[in-house]
């Protein structure tokens, strides 16, 4: 008789491959415990971290506790208060139904739990370390129930070894408390980090609470929107055009209350925003859907975070019209004012520019029928031809007769620069370089025209300057006359705040006071102008999470080369000489720091081509 070669599985390794499903993260467990404290009907949930939730995540609520006999139960497989049949899992209103959820995070870390009812005299204590329960006694303590998970991943050390950096965890954790936060804005909430205050939210209107979340000053910038059909309600809040950022953050969808992420209703909010914000930028968003529970299903991923729509393109149509029709209402799409008084606009490319008088100047030798010596006009004796014709004849005065009379000197605009610089192919031919536009250098070679991409080329030559100082000394600061105000989001601050020695070293001299970045000092090779753009993407580097921690730094002086570079112009022969000698010292003088080309031959053959 052959023997059964199926084995069942351990319960403790059972509930670890459960937890490698659910708790991938500091940040899964936050999110279970969280969740489960609002379904015990909890109005102040305390979230506590240290170390980004390597070492210890405590959540102290005020809700409804456990019995002895349930603070047991609680940390058994498949055990839940939510569901009595299958058919519950299509109805679902609550959170915290998932059965693995503490028997996963006990398997994993070590779990203390203190619970109490309201009607109960004394609380339950509970200690569990690989699912078997250490410590259970009866103690005093509040009501409501606080637990505490340390050691996260103690037994688990290749899931331990993949954890990010600190402030990278510390940003997922960050993120659950927030979706959290804002389903329910009628709950208290704070949030400390290895003793320091994050988040200290009061109950309130959903207003006030997206306000908090999104940052101070966002209150002025939040659009209502709000619609009522037979298949979704929405209700919820945009953000302006003009809040919108280059950075992933501040878009939040919630259905029944539930937080989730679905790109397909994204594009539509995307496109309500069409033409009012520019494709790099991301509009901020917080948007409650509410739709019959039997309509969706919410079981198509282990953390949830995906839902599925029976009616996922009604709700698409509903989506993009309401959005449209909430930043109408609120005049944020341009309009055209017929009444209105035009003969004072000003281009607002002369805006900001002083007026200027234009200067005169008069010859008052100058003879307009007396043919200049370049003109095609000459007869050999020096007039012109209608002169030679005592003015009566057929031949009038040519323009190149006239065009010195009234000699205007003007400030050069761009688009003067630009025909200037365009004619100067024929007058720059000595010098051996032409500029086309500011942007572009044509340098003769003997096969053809090399083209140089001006601010490509800048940022490989400041780049490769940069980079090398940066790595034995701090990059020059410019002291300000007077501090540059910036506001950040909570969350940005913290990310200035964790790389502060890094950026010091950049050149930016800084003081954090709340939500306001103070700039005392900043690099020398970043104009004024810059900086505030520089600031939004050296944050955005900061932000992302596919950047390797260890390249960050190359990555930062990448980005503020960048900046520095981004209105670089070559307007004089000597100049474009200097740029090319310049970059052809740079060991990789072909490419720009983003591996985009900085130069391009146009071979002789191929503009013969052409003719």
């Amino acid at each position: 008789m052959s023997m059964s070669i199926i084995q069942l599985l351990p319960e403790h390794i059972a509930n670890q491959i459960a937890a490698g499903e659910v708790i991938q993260r500091p940040a899964s467990v936050v999110k279970e415990l969280m969740e489960n404290s609002i379904d015990a009907g909890a109005e102040f949930v305390q979230l506590h971290i240290k170390d980004a939730g390597k070492t210890l995540i405590q959540v102290v609520d005020d809700g409804d506790g456990m019995t002895p006999e349930d603070a047991v139960k609680c940390f058994q497989r498949h055990a839940t208060s939510k569901l009595k049949s299958a058919d519950d899992l299509f109805r679902l209103q609550t959170k915290g139904f998932r059965g693995e959820a503490l028997a996963s995070i006990a398997s994993i870390a070590h779990v203390s739990m203190r619970t109490r009812k309201g009607d109960s005299e004394t609380g339950t204590h509970i200690e569990v370390e690989g699912n078997t329960i250490k410590t259970n006694e009866q103690i005093v303590c509040s009501k409501g129930t606080i637990f505490e998970v340390k050691n996260l991943f103690y037994n688990v050390p290749a899931r331990r070894n993949f954890l990010k950096s600190e402030s990278i965890e510390f940003g997922h954790i960050r993120d659950e408390f927030e979706r959290v936060a804002l389903a329910h804005p009628d709950i208290k909430f704070s949030l400390h980090h290895n003793g320091q205050e994050i988040y200290q939210l009061q109950s309130g209107v959903l207003r006030m609470r997206v306000a908090s979340i999104f940052g101070r000053n966002s209150n002025e910038r939040l659009v209502p929107i709000e619609e009522e059909t037979n298949i979704v309600s929405i209700k919820g809040f945009l953000g302006k055009p003009d809040a919108a950022k280059k950075t992933r953050g501040e878009q939040f969808f919630f259905v029944n209350n539930r937080f989730f992420k679905d790109s397909y209703f994204h594009h539509a909010i995307v496109k309500a925003f069409d033409g009012m914000i520019s494709e790099k930028h991301y509009p901020s968003y917080c948007i409650y859907l509410d739709v019959d529970p039997a309509k969706i299903d919410v079981n198509i991923h282990p953390t949830k975070t995906e839902i599925k729509f029976e009616e996922d393109r009604f709700i698409y149509s509903i989506l993009l019209s309401s959005v449209r029709q909430a930043l109408g209402k609120h005049n944020i799409f341009p309009t055209l004012d017929f009444e209105a008084e035009t003969t004072f606009d000003i281009p607002s490319s002369f805006r900001k520019t002083e007026p200027v008088e234009p200067q005169i100047t008069v010859d008052p030798s100058f003879n307009p029928f007396q043919t200049q010596k370049s003109s095609g006009g000459s007869t050999g004796n020096g007039f012109s031809k209608a002169l030679k014709n005592e003015g009566f004849g057929q031949a009038m005065p040519s323009p190149a007769d006239w065009e010195q009379f009234y000699h205007i000197e003007e400030e050069s605009t761009d688009q003067a620069v630009i025909s200037n610089q365009t004619i100067g192919f024929q007058e720059e031919q000595n010098v051996g370089n032409y500029m086309v536009h500011d942007r572009y250098v044509f340098s003769p070679t003997k096969s053809g025209l090399l083209v140089i991409d001006v601010k490509r080329a800048k940022w490989r030559i400041l780049y490769t300057e940069l980079i090398g100082k940066f790595i034995h000394q701090a990059l020059e600061s410019q002291q300000m006359l007077f501090p540059i105000e910036k506001e950040l989001t909570k969350t940005e601050m913290d990310l200035w705040l964790s790389h502060e020695k890094l950026l010091n070293q950049l050149g930016f001299q800084c003081e954090c006071q709340q939500e306001t970045l103070l700039i005392h000092g900043a690099p020398v090779v970043l104009p004024e102008n810059s900086i505030d753009t520089c600031i939004d993407s050296l944050l955005a580097d900061l932000q992302d999470r596919d950047i390797d921690q260890g390249d960050v730094a190359h990555h930062l002086v990448r980005r503020l080369t960048q900046n520095a570079s981004k209105d670089a112009v070559v307007r004089r022969p000597e100049e474009a000489q200097a740029l090319i000698e310049t970059l052809f010292q740079c060991e990789d003088h072909a490419l720009a720091p983003n591996g985009k080309k900085i130069m391009h031959t146009l071979l002789l053959t191929d503009i013969a081509s052409n003719f």
